[in-house]
């Protein structure tokens, strides 16, 4: 049976009353709840129910506090980048290359900038790693530091075909610290982290990450040869980049950030980085030297390949043999004048097992050997006569 209205509504008023004290008694004194307002269910009314005028519609939720987030509340791999960041960035350079400029109307002369790279710290007596074709054809050069200060810097020696050269800078040792470089016995993997860090744009000291995506590639080197084993990286490499280090997640050097292979002409694509292991090769030698120590037999060649090129042949033309060298004592013949012209004599068509085509082919396979190290030369003799002469290999003056 359905009460009427009047009754109803006098009970309606009373639960009113009594819920509007069992709200407000416990909140008194509250401050972890909070209180929910619910939209009662729109219902139809059953014919002849008068609707409950008043009804109360909130209600009290434990609901448990959340406290904000805190400030140092990272990942794992932010936390490690962030570190790597702050022990390396120190050891970052910023190289400018600079050129002068004759105002001929005015009779004056200003060094303005002309090109800009990163570089990184090798030793504690100034001596600064970076990229040849980031200071090639500089007629001056800066470094600043990571303390802003900048020096005027020096060429101490470059290998255009690993694409490394060595600065230095007169700098107090206080300010210099050095980069760590991953030991020769450590290998990289596919899929591990990389960081790079440099000054793209001229924006100093920028970060980078990704992992490495290939081992081993080849690509055309500013200096005539094709650097091999290189680290292949999807960390962004812009310009300003080069010469830059690249890291592992330990913050040890792993390369040197070298350049882009981007089809788009923009800086999104595949980067690639000269490996640790050429460098810890290469610097020392330039530093004592000035020069990197190379092995041959003894013969002149011609790296452009010129006269290779107007025979259309495979393999490297001898042009002369060194008296007294390992070419000589084996018997190799160089050009020769005739009456009617230059008559080739040995042309070099492998070194051991490595077949060679052309110079790049004989630089690789002599780069990977050292002095005292023997080897079976294979030359090509009166244009089809292939001759296997053992050599023993010597450093070149």
């Amino acid at each position: 049976m359905i009460p009427n209205a009047a009754r109803y509504g006098r009970l309606a008023s009373a639960m009113a009353v009594v819920l509007s004290f069992a709200v407000a008694a416990p909140m008194a004194g509250c401050k972890d709840r909070i209180v929910a307002t619910q939209q009662a269910p729109a219902t139809a009314p059953e014919p002849n129910e008068a609707p409950l005028a008043g009804a109360p519609s909130a209600s009290v939720v434990n609901v448990p506090a959340v406290p904000p987030p805190s400030p140092g509340a990272r990942i794992e791999d932010e936390t490690n980048t962030i570190n790597v960041f702050r022990d390396v960035a120190p050891s970052v350079v910023f190289v400018t290359q600079k050129r002068t400029v004759v105002n001929r109307f005015e009779g004056t002369t200003a060094e303005v900038p002309a090109g800009s790279g990163s570089g990184f710290i090798w030793d504690n007596r100034g001596h600064i790693v970076t990229n040849f074709h980031v200071i090639k054809g500089a007629q001056s050069l800066t470094v600043t530091l990571h303390s802003q200060k900048t020096y005027d810097a020096s060429i101490v020696g470059v290998e255009p075909r690993k694409d490394i050269a060595v600065l230095r800078i007169n700098a107090p040792p206080s300010e210099l610290k050095a980069i760590r470089v991953a030991a020769a016995s450590d290998t990289l993997d596919v899929g591990q982290k990389t960081v790079a860090i440099g000054n793209p744009f001229g924006l100093d000291h920028t970060l980078t990450t990704g992992v490495v995506s290939a081992l081993g590639r080849q690509v055309d080197g500013i200096g005539g040869v094709t650097i091999r084993d290189m680290i292949q990286t999807d960390a962004a490499i812009n310009p300003g980049n080069s010469g830059g280090p690249l890291l592992d997640s330990s913050g040890r050097l792993i390369g040197v950030n070298t350049m882009i292979f981007s089809k788009s002409g923009t800086s999104a694509g595949i980067g690639f980085a000269v490996p640790a292991s050429s460098i810890a090769r290469v610097v020392p030698q330039l530093i004592k030297s000035g020069k990197v120590e190379q092995v041959g037999i003894g013969v002149s060649l011609d790296p452009e390949r010129r006269l290779e090129r107007r025979l259309r042949m495979n393999g490297v033309i001898v042009l002369n043999v060194a008296p007294g060298s390992p070419a000589a004592k084996a018997g190799l013949r160089g050009l020769t004048e005739t009456a009617a012209g230059l008559a080739l004599g040995d042309v070099i068509v492998g070194i051991d097992k490595d077949k060679v085509d052309d110079y790049d082919n004989l630089y690789t396979a002599l780069d990977r050997r050292k002095a005292g190290d023997k080897v079976m030369v294979k030359v090509r003799r009166n244009e089809k006569v292939v001759v296997d002469v053992p050599m023993e290999l010597v450093l070149l003056p």
